[in-house]
């Protein structure tokens, strides 16, 4: 039996970004290097406000024309507008793509797609590729923000139901999200807006060296970040991961001797 397992994330959409300086505009947004990524290549970025709120996580996908930005579906229109704000006259164009988003994890993920007729895209984090599965064109990508060695699989949501098929006859199976999210919880992968929020500094996720460059110049937010690395990073609160001897709900308090001294945000029975 093929160990790789489907999963459809409709939760998830993409905003392309077009125009001949698209690259240098988000550089100098974006947590990430987005200019010194070529074609097939991308990377996990965060957009912030100036105070160093998380507005969004994100990843973004070098193309040759253009740069898609994979996020929250309901994220897409906000940050849509707040690009459009800070363009001024830079020649950048910005469009919502219509898509499905599916995901494919497990150690057989690679095995699965070229069973179904697909190369799989370099081991590279975030690296991609175009394919074609069932007569339909699509988008190959190495997800680190997942569990389980996912490959995202970015269709055309008229092609998503005839790709899923196809992975199915060559051996995938099916995940529930009540799985997704214990394996996701286990490896320590939390999502926007259930585990991260406009509330949390990006030192507060626990995700700065994936998510941030300390190399690059100055984007929006830097100062903030900046400013908590010069102080060893610490911060008041941090997202963790817990193992409990009971189950738990998802926005219970987290008490310590009588004090509240937290939330929970996701929560699974493994």
């Amino acid at each position: 039996m093929t160990a790789a397992a489907l999963i459809a994330l409709p939760e998830r959409g993409l905003l392309a970004v077009s125009g001949p300086q698209r690259s240098k505009f988000l550089h100098n947004l974006l947590s990430n290097d987005v200019e010194g990524r070529g074609p097939g290549q991308g990377t996990l970025a965060a957009l912030m406000d100036v105070k160093g709120h998380v507005l969004v996580l994100m990843r973004a996908l070098v193309c040759e024309n253009e740069i898609l930005l994979e996020m929250p579906q309901d994220r897409i229109a906000a940050v849509e507008a707040l690009l459009v704000h800070y363009k001024v006259g830079t020649p950048v164009r910005f469009a919502a793509r219509p898509v499905a988003i599916q995901a494919l994890l497990g150690p057989d993920a690679g095995q699965t797609l070229a069973a179904a007729g697909a190369t799989p895209p370099e081991a590279a984090p975030q690296s991609h590729r175009t394919a074609q599965i069932a007569g339909q064109a699509l988008r190959l990508v190495r997800a680190t923000d997942l569990p389980g060695g996912a490959i995202v699989i970015q269709v055309a949501p008229e092609g998503a139901e005839a790709v899923a098929e196809a992975l199915r006859t060559a051996g995938a199976g099916s995940l529930d999200r009540g799985d997704f999210d214990a394996m996701r919880i286990e490896e320590g992968r939390p999502l926007f807006g259930i585990d991260v929020t406009e509330e949390n500094l990006l030192h507060e996720t626990g995700l700065l060296h994936e998510y941030h460059s300390a190399s690059k110049g100055c984007y929006v937010g830097q100062e903030v970040v900046a400013r908590l690395e010069a102080r060893g990073g610490n911060v008041n609160k941090l997202l963790r991961g817990l193992r409990l001897a009971t189950p738990a709900a998802a926005g219970q308090t987290i008490s310590a001797a009588g004090q509240p001294v937290g939330r929970i945000a996701s929560a699974a029975v493994s």
